[in-house]
């Protein structure tokens, strides 16, 4: 049973979806601002964490700025519906994914499971699959990376979408594809996320010798990761 801990300020609505999550087999803990939630998501005891931008005393992004400081723990974003930038600046602090408020239980379960089941290693798997390409290598059972020997800090997402590029490293990768591997859903129109993570990802991997980003975009098709 996956422990999700839900950060919101809007007490009916936490109840609302802590009530649901818990029948659809989640074990759900709440907490009312982020102080609070911070606090509560860094003890270690939960899988995922559901944060709302707008809270009291420290708000989504904040929180997010200071979990991401010491924690790996995946985070869904609540964000305003159409706001795009409380999305993308959570997006680029670090979040797996958004749901745009108001949203359904439903819908805020089927994110949360999309994110779980490209976060947690599959179970009974005993020898680590390692994935090389140039400088980077992979361990994805381990969810650990490295560039040029060095250790690579993901997130959760970050981790996926590098994954997807390496094992098809040499050929175009589409957004559709990437979304659907790494983000766990179809990719949405107009849907930014994508975009944000592989430039977060270019940020952490630097650049090749002669400069370029080892992600390359592919006019029409998609992003590649470049073999050296």
């Amino acid at each position: 049973m996956a422990k999700v801990l839900l950060i919101d300020d809007d007490a009916e609505l936490v109840e609302l979806l802590k009530e649901y999550l818990e029948q659809d087999g989640f074990e759900v803990a709440a907490a009312h601002d982020g102080e609070t939630g911070l606090a509560h998501a860094l003890t270690g005891a939960f899988e995922i964490a559901v944060m709302d931008v707008m809270m009291p005393r420290m708000n989504g992004v904040e929180t997010l700025r200071q979990l991401r400081a010491k924690s790996p723990l995946p985070v869904l974003m609540l964000t305003a519906r159409g706001d795009d930038t409380d999305r993308i600046l959570g997006l680029e602090l670090g979040a797996d994914d958004y749901v745009p408020k108001p949203c359904t239980p439903r819908e805020l379960s089927a994110r949360i499971r999309a994110i779980l089941r490209r976060t947690q290693a599959a179970a009974g798997q005993v020898a680590p699959q390692h994935l090389a390409v140039g400088a980077l290598q992979m361990w994805p059972q381990q969810r650990r990376a490295q560039w040029e020997g060095a250790p690579l800090e993901l997130t959760s997402t970050e981790f996926n979408l590098l994954e997807v590029l390496a094992r098809n490293a040499g050929r175009p990768v589409s957004k559709n594809e990437l979304s659907e591997k790494g983000l766990g859903r179809p990719l949405a129109r107009f849907d930014r996320n994508i975009d944000v993570h592989l430039s977060s990802l270019r940020h952490k991997l630097g650049t090749l010798e002669d400069g370029r980003s080892c992600i390359q975009t592919v006019h029409r098709q998609g992003y590649q990761f470049i073999r050296e």
